[in-house]
């Protein structure tokens, strides 16, 4: 232990004299006072100290390398603190201030999400990360706490070696290089090459090794000569040679599939101009010129990023040219905007441009590198109001075996169930939310474990479109609730045709729908509804079905005029007055009425049946209900045709279906009253998910006049299906 604490007293000494006057002698009281207590019995020195040393060390590095500042470096430290014993969670704030406690937060909260084993490898975890850590040196003391870990990856066990290097490669390295810390990426992606890929490593390694003496006296060669024309040419520039990472040479390897043998562009040679904007392009090619002159290049290697810059506001020249003993060389030229845009992206990019849309992230960005990039205490003390204010739109939460699930904002436990799946969503009653229970109406916030709990009674109700924000959800629910409503409108009408079997009663749709009117109800489909609820006394249903069938019965249907529609006349006079209709053997002033179930108008093929009571009633040849007829009434069976000119106005009920778009019905409506040979008798619309569906009953002298109108209503725009009934 002796020796723990005393590489311990060391490192603290060392950051105190790396900090400079970043800490005062409060900082540095308070510090000490962490270790004072390392007597306390429940503190165990062969993990505590061990933990502490990591905690410093990785101070070491924000300090030296990243000049993060106090904060952050305090903010660590107080961590491990708090993993060690050394203090309690709830004494930091107290002891160290708001801005302390939060870092110290915002790292408990990343432990607590490794906690949950869910796999790092996904774009939701990093998310996560960025979401759960609202200030943004969280973010950075993990990628330098990573870094440590790897430059000490050697005295961990394999397997675990193996995952953290895994995880750098995939979540840290991409992170620091998003935030402009390029030493920090390279550095990491090398460490996780050499854990993960050891003899690829080691390979390019001793190679380069080999080569660095040879290569280093090549570039200073290659930069001599071309320097010298630059200065002749009056040019104010800069040139940078720098070897490639054994990372990016292994990826090149891969993307190229070629060994290390064959890359010829081990490292690169970049012409930095000081140039005004307006003369970038042709002083560009000016140099462009005076390479080319000096080396013989390689046509099929040029890019000419200047003209047509890429996507991402990437502006540069490139080149690859026979440079001495016969090597190819790869020179990039570009100006010093160019450069600045090359290392920071779009930010960059915009902020020459002027432009306003960029991302936030991007601009988050943008300002993240610039404090990061100056070393002025005032810009590190900037970042103690700068605020992690990404993905604040979404919510990230965990199943219980770990796996990340993203939702919207607002989300609840009824949206989590049918993110997972429609059935479990269905059944859903309520839900667990880091072992506690809640109800479907709990909204989920980062980080959380859920549980669905479901029950095999539990259907969707109406009320869960107020309670659900994903659209996915909300469509589940409605399908679901709309496929409950046609099966139980499928049974009512079951249960209405049984009964009328049951009491010797003909289904008659006209009676339905004045019984449906009587009772209050506006569609049918409600009506049936109802009747599968046993909302309606079936006994009722029965006297008031049996009453608006008398009244029927004593109904003509041929209506004289549109003013008198209801008007009940006698068949008699109505005989009288017009012959239009010849039944049998050219019989005419025969009693009849035109029947209900499929409603014949003046020009339909036709044929007459005789009731019981003596009556006659005509049909459609195409009566849904004529072939029943036929096969057990055959002998009722009378011919009839329409004589001479329809006099009459007759009644005929259309199916309309279409888009529920504002003004539809209104169109319809209106080309109806504009034809003087229609009248409007009745409509009735109901609409459901987007859809209309319309029943217009209207008033024509034949069916020569109703073919018409069919076609202009199906001419309507958003209309989709017309049919007759």
């Amino acid at each position: 232990m002796e020796e723990y604490k005393k590489e311990l007293v060391e490192k603290y000494r060392k950051v105190l004299k790396l900090a400079g006057n970043l800490f005062d002698a409060s900082d540095i009281q308070l510090l000490r006072s962490l270790f004072n207590q390392s007597n306390n019995e429940l503190i165990d020195p062969s993990v505590a100290y061990p933990s502490m040393i990591k905690a410093i060390n990785t101070a070491l590095i924000l300090l030296d390398e990243v000049n993060l500042g106090r904060v952050a470096v305090q903010s660590k430290v107080v961590y491990e603190a708090i993993n060690s014993g050394f203090v309690s969670q709830d004494k930091v704030e107290s002891m160290f201030g708001t801005q302390v406690a939060a870092i110290v937060q915002g790292l408990v909260k990343a432990n607590d999400i490794y906690a949950k084993h869910s796999s790092v490898e996904s774009d939701n975890f990093r998310k996560l990360l960025l979401t759960m850590a609202q200030d943004i040196r969280v973010i950075i003391i993990l990628i330098c706490d990573r870094l440590y870990l790897m430059r000490t990856l050697q005295n961990f066990p394999e397997e675990e070696r193996q995952s953290i290097a895994r995880e750098v490669s995939y979540l840290y390295a991409p992170l620091a290089h998003r935030l402009g810390l390029y030493k920090i990426k390279s550095e990491l992606e090398d460490l996780s090459l050499k854990y993960l890929n050891g003899d690829i490593y080691h390979d390019i390694a001793k190679k380069l090794n080999e080569t660095k003496r040879s290569r280093d006296k090549y570039i200073a060669d290659f930069i001599g000569p071309l320097k010298e024309k630059l200065e002749a040419a009056g040019f104010n520039f800069s040139i940078k040679g720098r070897t490639k990472s054994i990372y990016s040479i292994w990826n090149k390897m891969k993307k190229q599939n070629t060994p290390f043998e064959n890359i010829y562009d081990l490292f690169a040679i970049r012409v930095i101009l000081d140039t005004p904007i307006e003369k970038e392009k042709s002083e560009c090619w000016q140099v462009y010129s005076i390479i080319t002159d000096m080396y013989q290049p390689n046509p099929k290697r040029l890019r000419d990023w200047l003209s047509i810059p890429k996507s991402n506001g990437y502006e540069s020249l490139h080149i690859t040219v026979m440079g001495p003993q016969g090597k190819w060389v790869e020179v990039q030229i570009r100006t010093e905007r160019m450069d600045e845009i090359a290392e920071k992206g779009l930010a960059a990019h915009f902020k020459y441009k002027g432009v306003k849309g960029e991302s936030d992230f991007d601009r988050w960005l943008a300002n993240i590198r610039e404090i990061l990039e100056n070393p002025e205490a005032n810009a590190i003390d900037y970042m103690d109001d700068f605020k992690l204010n990404l993905y604040d739109k979404e919510v990230f939460v965990f199943t219980p075996n770990g796996d990340l699930q993203k939702l919207p904002k607002g989300s609840t436990i009824l949206d989590f169930a049918f993110q997972i799946h429609s059935g479990l969503g269905s059944k859903c009653v309520g839900g667990r939310i880091n072992g506690k229970n809640v109800s479907i109406r709990q909204v989920l916030s980062n980080g959380d474990q859920v549980e669905v709990l479901t029950s095999p009674s539990q259907k969707p109700k109406q009320e869960w479109l107020n309670i659900v924000q994903t659209s996915k959800a909300k469509t589940r629910i409605k399908q679901i609730l709309r496929e409950e409503e046609l099966s139980n409108a499928d049974m009512g009408r079951e249960i209405l045709l049984r009964r009328l079997k049951n009491w010797k009663l003909e289904y008659d749709e006209a009676v339905v729908s004045k019984m449906i009117k009587r009772l209050g109800v506006k569609t049918l489909t409600e009506f049936y509804q109802a009747l599968s609820a046993e909302k309606y006394d079936l006994h009722d249903v029965h006297e008031l079905y049996l009453e608006i069938q008398e009244k029927e019965s004593k109904t003509i249907l041929e209506d004289r005029s549109v003013e008198a529609y209801e008007h009940v006349s006698n068949l008699e006079e109505i005989s009288a007055k017009e012959d239009v209709l010849v039944i049998d053997k050219n019989l005419k002033g025969i009693q009849y009425q035109l029947s209900k179930c499929c409603n014949p108008i003046y020009g339909d093929d036709i044929f007459g049946f005789i009731t019981v009571n003596g009556g006659i009633k005509i049909h459609k040849m195409d009566c849904p209900n004529a072939p029943q007829m036929m096969k057990r009434f055959g002998y009722r069976f009378v011919k009839a045709r329409w004589s001479g000119k329809s006099g009459s106005q007759y009644p005929a009920t259309l199916h309309v279906i279409g888009n529920d778009d504002i003004g539809i019905v209104t169109n319809i409506t209106s080309l109806i009253q504009k034809d003087p040979n229609i009248a409007l008798r009745s409509i009735t619309v109901d609409s459901t998910d987007g859809l209309f569906q319309g029943t217009i009953t209207v008033l024509v002298g034949d069916s020569k006049v109703l073919e018409v109108l069919i076609k202009k209503i199906k001419a309507i725009k958003g209309v989709k299906v017309v049919s007759r009934s």
